[in-house]
């Protein structure tokens, strides 16, 4: 493996004591952000691509947690939840849009962020949508398809001057930031190995998440969270893949795949084994390193994140994960700063996720394309 030194290839550590929205990193400037107003003036208005399972029992709850944003529209291919939503939480007609119709959201003053919480193969189409309907927008991960349509999306923002969040909601949890600070600086010395997983077992043989067209398998939903630790542990972006893909029942599973393994050799000689699938249940992360070792298990549950380190516990409170997300974007958007995760983050992982699909595919290590 190539030595490269950390100044050289370490993504900067974004320091934050994230014990609120006043403990904001403040990004780069983004010129020619349109002028929205501010949170100190009024909340801002998020829009709801797509309401399933996520969107329903995950984010709308979450939204009424918010101190910035609120539940401003949605938007959805069945009239049947149209009246739901309307009374549940009080939307008007004019903020209930469908996918035909999506495009007429541009005159719409209430709505500021596009949230764009549909299937894989969706995420590009509705997120240049947004954009040029003056939108901010934030797009649920996996950031699409493949590189090639990552970069689309960031082209069609920027020429927009909207900006592109991705929804890595374990970057705003005070946890996982704690573990980003001790692996990225080195705190427990440099890092050396990680083990990570993350999987459920999967049942619903009718759901998208199992139709390669429109972009399904276990990759392509939990396995870009041990991916993802994996790089925010080191702070370093992978130089080689290899993978093995599974199908355990195959009789039922037949277009995607059902389990992933795949490995990962970073600069500077730290190497990651990680695993997901649709096959068992599993989430933990633990990294060793010269000094010492840390670990969260689970370390991407919805119910809280748990820590240990070889200093002690990591206890940080837990915290509705996607209501800080989603306060924190929009006062980011608002100000006309560069989100936690913006859509460069986003194209780095699907650089890799491309890459592990070509060493399944092939049983070669793959060397991973730069951004």
């Amino acid at each position: 493996m190539n030595n490269l030194s950390n100044e050289q290839t370490r993504r900067s550590f974004l320091k934050t004591s994230a014990l609120g929205t006043t403990g904001l990193i403040l990004g780069s400037s983004l010129q020619g952000f349109p002028s929205i107003r501010s949170h100190t003036q009024k909340k801002m208005g998020i829009a709801l691509v797509g309401l399933g399972w996520y969107s329903t029992d995950i984010l709308a709850p979450a939204l009424q947690q918010c101190e910035t944003a609120y539940l401003a529209g949605i938007v959805t291919g069945t009239p049947e939840k149209e009246k739901i939503w309307a009374e549940k939480y009080t939307i008007p007609q004019k903020n209930i849009y469908n996918y035909q119709n999506f495009d007429e959201i541009v005159s719409n003053p209430d709505i500021d962020i596009i949230y764009v919480v549909l299937p894989n193969s969706m995420h590009k189409e509705f997120t240049i949508r947004a954009a040029k309907a003056k939108k901010h927008v934030i797009c649920e991960k996996p950031m699409a398809l493949n590189a090639e349509e990552c970069r689309e999306m960031i082209a069609a923002c920027k020429e927009n001057n909207v900006g592109l969040s991705i929804g890595y909601r374990m970057q705003y949890e005070r946890n996982t930031q704690h573990i980003m600070q001790l692996g990225q600086q080195e705190e427990l010395g440099k890092v050396l190995h990680i083990s990570c997983g993350a999987a459920y077992r999967h049942n619903n043989f009718e759901s998208w998440k199992i139709k390669k067209d429109m972009g399904g398998g276990s990759m392509m939903d939990m396995g870009v969270y041990p991916l993802q630790a994996a790089r925010y542990s080191t702070g370093l972006e992978p130089l080689s893949v290899t993978a093995q893909s599974y199908q355990v029942r195959a009789e039922r599973i037949t277009e995607v795949d059902e389990a992933t393994t795949f490995q990962l050799e970073f600069p500077g000689g730290a190497i990651a084994n990680l695993s997901t699938g649709f096959h068992a249940s599993f989430n933990y992360l633990r990294v060793v390193t010269l000094g010492g070792w840390f670990q969260l298990e689970p370390f991407s549950g919805f119910g809280g994140i748990k820590g240990r380190s070889s200093q002690g516990d990591i206890n940080f409170p837990n915290v509705n994960q996607q209501a800080r997300q989603m306060d924190e974007d929009a006062i980011s958007f608002s100000k006309g700063e560069t989100p936690r995760v913006p859509g460069e983050e986003g194209l780095k992982d699907i650089l890799v996720v491309d890459a592990i699909y070509e060493a399944a595919r092939t049983g070669k290590k793959i060397n991973v394309k730069k951004a």
